[in-house]
């Protein structure tokens, strides 16, 4: 059974870092691209980063292009979004997903979710 467990969210003030972490664990995700996406309170599930799990190659929007890395530890079959600068408009439950869809920003392409973290930026 697949399982992709977020960890890291919280609160912290704006101009702060938050490192998010997506245990996953239930089968080899090696041809896998693991995503990170966001969805803040009225708004539709908004794509973050992914990286592609065998090669390392990384991708990040450019609402967070700068701020945010994506990457990924093999032996610890853990994903991470390291995020800085934060804004209060990063405010948001972030999802870690994995998929093997061609369009890797859009989350029909993902098909195993975590359950999400929330993370609050304060102004």
């Amino acid at each position: 059974q697949v399982q992709l467990v977020e960890s890291g969210g919280g609160l912290v003030q704006a101009g702060g870092s938050l490192r998010l972490s997506c245990a996953a664990s239930g089968r080899t995700f090696s041809s896998y691209t693991m995503g990170w996406f966001r969805q803040a309170p009225g708004k539709g599930r908004e794509f973050v980063a992914a990286v592609m799990w065998s090669r390392g190659s990384a991708y990040t929007s450019n609402s967070v292009k700068g701020r945010f890395t994506v990457s990924r530890d093999n032996t610890e079959n853990t994903m991470y979004l390291q995020m800085n600068s934060l804004k209060p408009e990063d405010t948001a439950v972030y999802y870690c997903a994995a998929g093997r869809g061609a369009y890797i920003t859009t989350a029909t392409s993902f098909d195993y979710w975590g359950q999400g973290t929330q993370v609050t930026v304060s102004s």
